[in-house]
């Protein structure tokens, strides 16, 4: 009896407490309400919550968890922007080793204006489909050539852009796979190098890590930098894909100690780079820092950037002729306007520079047409995330593929869409350390280099579906681009190569 005493003692206690407990939360329910109604209605700036106090809230709420309610629940597996849900999964697949074949056809709508295809050959080759990709020599004027033999690598992300987590992860599983990884413009940091994968150094508007107080070339902390055996080439960064004509920003709240020691910038401020490197303001300048770095490092150097035309690159090429051949950057990385890790201004980002599909073929025809095609490699980027992505730069022309997207995604990006802010959930972006937990570093490793691997293998199997044997044989003939009538068309009629200077005179 006294037990059966104390239990009803205790649940009426509990009873009270929770009784307590509902009424000081409705309590403080309603002072907030009265409190926001009168903030609210009294309010001059927002003419809905002027008008509906408290309950205009939930607009704005709904309008926030809109994008994820459409990711999850209302749109189709073909529909959503950057990347549709079919390419994240053949990419999370990917990134996991998982299989990834599909039964019943295809949901992709291969009638759609722009769906590339391609040409298979009556008696394709035989074999597994194991990618033997021959290696590319890269600066053959340079002290040090980089002879390099997979054509799809991790491109730029910054340090401070990117956790260390993510950075570390991608740098073992570079290494695992064989690839290059771009460091971004935000310096070398010791989470570059702790992987031991080859690293392709980039020197931004702001020259951070490489820069003295007042921005310019630190020609000492350059040398520095490139002793590392690790760092095998250096790409002068005049624009990216995500905001051309404008410098890279990095917000103060990701903006560490260890960032900004790295850098060379303020703890805790907003960084913006220049619009353009100080010293290099015409194509005779850029072609001196070229020289001037290859000179300096004895790695091949070259330059990144996003056009709105060829201009610019026939006046190098014109230059190119006058200094001699081994003036000329030893590479090219074209970045297509639909790039975007980055965080930029809106009207950059969607209504400024040529999409890769136009840039791409342009500067191959135009390095042909000046005879610099074998001297002058060209690497492209911009949301080539699947493996008939890369197959498709690679028709156009491309030595090389980065992908900066795709390897976020192998990294457990669930496309949130706040790189720019520092509330990345995966721990991928971000400087949060509570967030950057959610990354596992060993886990990831792997996901890098089975995401790298599976893509090179794909684009075997389209190769060798065409009849060739090594991928980087695919060209313009290769492939076919549905019109807008619903007929496909080969890129060769739609990008037709020209005759080179040398073989026209």
């Amino acid at each position: 009896m006294e037990s059966t005493g104390g239990f009803s003692h205790w649940l009426v206690v509990l009873v009270e407490a929770v009784v307590v407990a509902f009424l000081l939360a409705f309590v403080i329910g309603v002072v907030v309400v009265l409190v926001t109604w009168l903030v609210d209605r009294n309010q001059t700036s927002n003419s809905v919550l002027r008008n509906f106090p408290v309950i205009g809230h939930f607009r704005y709420g709904f309008l926030r968890l809109g994008e994820f309610f459409r990711q999850y629940l209302y749109s189709s597996d073909r529909e959503e922007l950057p990347f549709n849900r079919a390419e994240r999964v053949w990419v999370y697949r990917a990134a996991k080793n998982a299989d990834n074949t599909n039964a019943f056809g295809s949901t992709r709508d291969l009638r759609a204006e722009g769906v590339p295809f391609f040409v298979n050959a009556a008696f394709p080759a035989l074999g597994d489909h194991h990618v033997e990709a021959k290696p590319v020599r890269i600066g053959p004027y340079a002290r040090e050539p980089y002879d390099h033999a997979a054509f799809f690598n991790i491109s730029a992300m910054s340090f401070g852009a990117l956790s260390a987590p993510a950075v570390r992860a991608l740098s073992h599983g570079a290494a695992k796979a064989g690839i290059w990884m771009d460091t971004g413009e935000g310096g070398l940091a010791p989470y570059h190098l702790e992987g031991g994968c080859d690293i392709v150094f980039e020197i931004g508007t702001a020259k951070y890590g490489v820069r003295t107080p007042d921005g310019k070339l630190d020609d000492r902390k350059l040398q520095a930098i490139c002793a590392h055996r690790q760092v095998k080439m250096v790409s002068i960064k005049l624009g990216q894909g995500a905001k051309p004509g404008m410098g890279g920003l990095l917000p103060g709240a990701k903006v560490t100690p260890e960032i900004a020691e790295i850098r060379g910038i303020p703890v805790g401020e907003d960084s913006q780079s220049p619009n353009r490197h100080l010293d290099i303001a015409s194509v005779p300048q850029l072609l001196d820092a070229i020289a001037h770095i290859r000179d300096l490092t004895g790695k091949p150097t070259g330059f990144k950037a996003v056009f709105g035309d060829m201009r610019m690159v026939e006046d190098l090429c014109d230059e190119v002729r006058k200094r001699g051949i081994e003036s000329a950057p030893d590479f090219i990385i074209v970045d297509g306007s639909e790039g975007g890790t980055g965080a930029a201004p809106q009207t950059l980002m969607e209504g400024v520079g040529l999409p890769l599909h136009e840039a791409l073929p342009m500067l191959v025809n135009t390095l042909i047409g000046r005879s610099l095609r074998d001297r002058v490699k060209v690497i492209c980027s911009g949301k080539r995330i699947t493996a008939y992505d890369v197959a498709w730069a690679l028709s156009m022309g491309a030595d090389f593929v980065n992908s900066a997207r795709g390897f976020m995604l192998a990294l457990g990006c669930i496309q949130s869409l706040q790189c720019n802010r520092n509330t990345c959930p995966t721990g991928i972006t971000t400087q949060n350390p509570k967030l950057q937990r959610g990354l596992v570093v060993s886990d990831k490793t792997d996901k890098v280099a089975n995401y790298a691997r599976n893509v090179m293998h794909e684009v075997g199997i389209i190769a060798h579906s065409c009849g060739l044997e090594d991928p980087r044989e695919l060209d313009r003939t290769h492939c076919r681009v549905v019109g807008d009538d619903g007929i496909s068309v080969p890129l060769v009629q739609l990008f037709p190569y020209p005759e080179s200077s040398a073989a026209s005179s």
